[in-house]
């Protein structure tokens, strides 16, 4: 309701400015119309939940949708920025090609950092809203998958580590939503070995 009279308010504004003229307004609002639609059909059916209320009336909730970014400067002095959430923006158009759509999944991506020390790699990852006992760790081919599935949260992120490591000496903590999970690295053996003669 308050939209629709926002919406109103701003048109009958607008349409004042003598510079406003040629059908702006309906083109402005068949974009949005558009818009709207599009990220509707690209909404996994898992994240729309109807609720009837007590007076009988029914409402959706659409959700969680989230979208992030974090931008940190590499060890070359380059800026790094990693996406996180479960939604991706639509990839480049290509002329000729149908226009790319939004994405939508119902498992999040969690803010991943991976550091790397002398002897050892950790990855830091964010995953609020859960117990750690709701949390799975798998190690796999030189990545760590994180994955939770609940019925209020759900998040899923491989994590592809920098180095080989040894995947029995993994430490894995988990407090105030923060997950550190710790590896040494694999030691290089000598390629070389010596051979007694008897």
């Amino acid at each position: 309701m308050f939209e629709d009279d926002l919406g109103d308010w701003l048109r009958r504004r607008w349409r004042r400015m003598p510079f406003f003229t040629g059908g702006f307004f309906e083109d402005i609002d068949r974009m949005m119309e558009e818009m709207l639609k599009e990220f509707q059909e690209s909404i996994p059916k898992e994240l729309i939940e109807e609720r009837r209320m007590p007076d009988g009336s029914t409402f959706k909730r659409i959700g969680p949708i989230v979208y992030g970014y974090s931008v940190t400067l590499g060890p070359d002095g380059k800026p790094t920025i990693r996406e996180f959430g479960n939604v991706r923006p639509p990839k480049t158009a290509i002329p000729g090609m149908p226009k790319p759509k939004l994405e939508v999944k119902v498992e999040r991506e969690p803010l991943v950092d991976t550091i790397e020390e002398d002897d050892q790699i950790k990855v830091v990852a964010e995953v609020p809203g859960v117990e750690k006992e709701d949390i799975n760790l798998e190690f796999a081919e030189k990545s760590l998958i994180i994955s939770v599935n609940t019925e209020r949260r759900k998040y899923f992120r491989k994590v592809e580590l920098p180095d080989e490591v040894d995947p029995a000496t993994a430490r894995a903590s988990y407090r105030n939503g923060v997950l550190e999970v710790t590896f040494s690295r694999k030691k290089i053996r000598a390629k070389g070995q010596k051979i007694k003669i008897e």
